[in-house]
């Protein structure tokens, strides 16, 4: 989703001098062109016009596999999430030397640019107050997902019903929201990416919508 609006700057590996040699099969081009291919701007970055470099970082071992993913300095938006998830993709497909050290930390600097011609009106003070606003807004999300999953349970006052019909429409959940969601988990899902797009779908599910019902069903047991 969004590919062609998303430019990917893969700015520099943080190595040790023990793990220098350590490198994405077919080199740093070819990691440029693998994260362009599947990296999906983040829906709610994406709609504020939010740019970024996250700082990933993890561990290889000498099969070339990662581990201990986790943000070494992030946006604390959206982004953060989707770089994580990105990264978790190369996963195997790193060249480790003899003598490495899979202790060692590589760092990962990923940039996100949005759409120019879209955002390119979009001001600073516009872009601060949505990161703050996103930051804000997690306790009302939490209120939603919450509310449906004990829903489900048949533990809830439904007499809430209507208060939490007012969050969602604070929040933008709307069917339009939810269709650019679900188009992000299917692309998530073509990519292999299975976690990350059963993660959607469950959030799509928890916001109340029955549209990714099957698809849970189906591929998310």
């Amino acid at each position: 989703m969004n590919r062609l609006l998303l430019a990917i700057l893969v700015l520099a590996f943080s190595f040790s001098k023990a793990n220098a040699q350590v490198q994405f099969k077919g080199g740093s081009g070819a990691l440029t062109n693998f994260l362009s291919e599947n990296l999906i701007y983040p829906e709610y970055s994406r709609q504020n016009c939010i740019s970024g470099t996250v700082k990933v970082s993890f561990n290889v071992d000498e099969s070339g596999k990662l581990s201990d993913v986790k943000i070494y300095k992030g946006t604390g938006v959206d982004l953060d999430d989707e770089a994580i998830r990105v990264i978790k993709l190369t996963s195997g497909k790193w060249m480790v030397p003899p003598g490495h050290n899979p202790a060692e930390n590589i760092v990962l600097p990923v940039t996100f640019k949005p759409e120019s011609e879209r955002c390119r009106t979009t001001d600073v003070q516009s872009i601060r107050q949505a990161i703050n606003a996103y930051r804000a807004r997690q306790s009302l999300v939490n209120v939603v997902t919450n509310y449906y999953q004990n829903k489900y349970l048949g533990k809830v006052d439904t007499t809430k019903e209507k208060l939490i019909t007012s969050i969602k429409d604070q929040l933008g959940f709307d069917d339009e929201y939810v269709h650019n969601i679900l188009e992000q988990a299917n692309a998530k899902f073509k990519q292999g990416d299975s976690e990350g797009a059963c993660a959607d779908w469950h959030f799509i599910k928890n916001i109340g919508s029955n549209l990714a019902d099957a698809l849970l069903y189906k591929n998310c047991h």
